[in-house]
């Protein structure tokens, strides 16, 4: 028979898993749903590369700037984004950044010439700014650490789904040349940009900013849940990493950003161009069936992203899960640069595998090491940073590749990046390492 206090012990257990579980089915899905469409609107522009530069005539240099420029505007606004948003809540911040970024998507279909493109994308990234790692900060005041490599991991599957369901869908939409007197690439970017905005207003009435505010979770299940977050903030009060100051003063932060960054060259670099891999390997235009088959890596990313995260953690072996997700992405690239179809698709694969399960990883890494405006600051530093791949990877890879005259180089460059990635986690201390396998530990011999 259980004493009183092993009883207790129990009971907040019990409570605090429940609480885990209703927020798990309460918000990640509507938060996948948010970084599916903010994916696709980073992505969807690889998939009109072709029939836009056809009917604009905007170059290839042309268009890598301006593909890459988004990231710039991205940089800049991201941190103010999330300290603002850690200021007035996230329900209302995320649904501004929704709804702005989805109509100025929706304009992209002005953008005939390369000043306009350049222009729109820049504006586009201002206003997307913040989703991202405002989504991971959101995620900090529901989840504790001992959660977080399951959640992160199913709140990856937002890129592929984007990319397995937004692809055949974008395949599509360019199909309908004409429909309503539109391209079909401006066709795209307003039903893409419009569903956007119309999520974005949905969240507003759909989300809560905490636990403490969640009407749909029982009060004895938001307390216990209130209380484990608690007591992790606490823990990080007291190594300091609370100050958004303090983060910027600490190596360790540089540290997270150059790693990030060398996973998104990878990252952006194979979302922005797989289609177009895809269409050169089978030899056909970009439409529904080269969206189909563009699809097929993503699928295979989601089935790896939906146990390997978080056995990752569980495991209290991050770092060496994560090195082998890096290595996935630098080998895949280099096989599917010199073999046929096939064997190119599933070297793809591989990379979309390790691409999708090396971030809900690493972020295991920041969550755990900075709280409060640090983490608001801090995960936007990094962030901001990293996405800075995504104007780096379609820019050097163009040049590269002009410079070799084969698309072979462009290749080489993101895998380089993924043989980067690899040696930077290497690099990480084992305690900032494998820190959240402890603090689990902590949170339930606390509760």
């Amino acid at each position: 028979m259980l004493n009183n206090r092993q009883a207790g012990v129990w009971t907040e257990e019990a409570l605090l898993e429940s609480a885990i579980s209703r927020a798990k089915w309460r918000i990640v899905p509507f938060l996948i749903l948010m970084y599916m469409l903010a994916y696709l609107d980073r992505a969807n522009i690889g998939f009109a590369k072709q029939a836009y530069q056809a009917s604009t005539g905007v170059s290839n240099a042309a268009f890598a700037f301006g593909a890459g420029i988004f990231f710039i505007a991205y940089a800049l606004f991201e941190v103010p984004s999330n300290l603002i948003m850690h200021r007035v809540g996230a329900r209302t911040w995320l649904a501004r950044i929704m709804v702005t970024w989805g109509l100025i998507s929706a304009a992209m279909i002005y953008a005939k010439s390369d000043f306009l493109f350049s222009f729109i994308r820049f504006f586009l990234g201002a206003a997307e700014a913040g989703l991202f790692p405002g989504a991971v900060l959101y995620m900090t005041y529901w989840f504790p650490a001992r959660a977080r490599g399951q959640i992160l991991g199913i709140f990856y599957f937002g890129s592929p789904l984007a990319l397995m369901l937004g692809g055949p869908l974008s395949g599509l939409l360019l199909e309908h040349d004409g429909l309503f007197g539109l391209h079909g690439w401006q066709l795209m970017f307003l039903v893409e940009g419009l569903l956007a905005s119309a999520v974005g207003v949905w969240a507003y009435f759909y989300l809560c900013n905490r636990p403490e505010n969640a009407r749909w979770m029982p009060p004895d299940e938001a307390q216990a849940l209130a209380r484990a977050l608690a007591a992790e903030e606490r823990g990080k009060e007291v190594s300091g990493k609370t100050s958004f100051r303090a983060a910027l003063a600490d190596p360790q932060l540089l540290h997270f950003a150059l790693l990030y960054f060398s996973i998104q060259i990878a990252g952006y670099g194979v979302a922005f161009y797989l289609p177009t891999q895809v269409s050169a390997l089978l030899q056909m235009k970009i439409g529904l069936h080269v969206g189909l088959i563009s699809a097929i890596p993503w699928v295979c990313a989601i089935v790896a992203g939906a146990f390997y995260p978080a056995f990752a953690v569980r495991t209290g072996h991050r770092r060496g899960f994560a090195v082998l997700s890096a290595l996935a992405i630098a080998v895949g690239l280099v096989v599917s640069a010199h073999t046929g179809p096939v064997i190119a698709i599933v070297a793809l694969s591989f990379v979309t595998m390790g691409i999708m399960t090396i971030q809900p990883i690493f972020w295991t890494f920041p969550t755990a090491y900075l709280g409060g405006t640090a983490a608001a600051g801090g995960f936007a530093v990094i962030n901001a940073i990293g996405n800075l791949g995504g104007f780096f990877a379609p820019n050097v890879k163009n040049a590269v590749e002009t410079s070799f005259h084969s698309p072979a180089a462009g290749l080489y460059v993101l895998a380089a990046s993924g043989l980067t990635a690899a040696l930077l986690v290497i690099a990480l201390r084992p305690q900032q390492g494998e820190r959240t396998s402890a603090d689990s530990r902590t949170v339930q011999a606390k509760v």
